[in-house]
């Protein structure tokens, strides 16, 4: 007979995928309740989850709808498991900082990012929207991140790549970091252009392309 512990992996597994928050948060505390492992649950239910999540919308089944009603199902959970994780000798796979490029303040695409970098393990830097060359700068200097993220969702902000990865450049930082970029308008023909090392059409595309690049699994 299945323990009660074994189910709510299960069912936090199911609504995860489904996008149902209030379930999630609640399974979660009833886990906690059950001195159930945090790890056991980020590990065992939730990131299964969401690189369900991810590969669904990868076929087709899934639209961005369904990825950003999944991925705020995680981050209740992560609310609650986020300070008991910090008490583990749990570490991060790798820390990365994300922001939307000067002069622009689209935020959706970059904040799901953010939540499925969370969920794949990372310690993610938002550094939010309209962020200025020197403050990405800043960041690599203070946080020293595996990579960055720089999100542009216009035309007219996309050519901002160019001078923040020349910032990042003169630095001297660019062998230090990963450099992704992405956004509705951005292509892997954009990124070469601007020398970026990494373009991900999608959370779960950029998931999946940043650990490679790290060579991790």
């Amino acid at each position: 007979m299945m323990s009660r512990a074994d189910e709510i992996l299960d069912e936090l597994y199911d609504n995860t995928i489904d996008g149902e928050r209030d379930p999630v948060v609640a399974l979660t505390n009833e886990g906690l309740e059950l001195e159930m492992d945090p790890l056991v649950i980020l590990f065992d239910s939730l990131i299964p989850a969401l690189e369900e999540v991810g590969r669904l919308f990868e076929e087709g089944t899934f639209f961005v709808p369904e990825m950003l009603v999944a991925a705020k199902a995680m981050s209740g959970a992560m609310g609650v498991l986020r300070p008991l994780l910090a008490n583990t000798d749990a570490k991060p796979v790798g820390t990365f900082v994300m922001g939307t490029v000067k002069g622009d303040i689209h935020d959706i695409g970059k904040n799901l990012c953010n939540i499925m970098l969370e969920g794949a393990g990372f310690n993610v830097i938002d550094l939010g929207v309209n962020v200025a060359e020197e403050t990405f700068v800043e960041a690599i200097r203070e946080h020293k991140p595996d990579a960055i993220g720089m999100s542009a969702f216009l035309t007219t902000t996309m050519p901002m790549f160019i001078p923040t990865i020349e910032a990042i450049k003169n630095a001297g930082f660019r062998d230090d970091v990963i450099i992704f970029v992405g956004g509705a308008p951005v292509n892997q023909e954009y990124c070469d252009a601007v020398g970026a090392d990494g373009y991900a059409p999608n959370a779960s595309a950029l998931v999946r392309e940043l650990k490679a690049k790290m060579g991790i699994g």
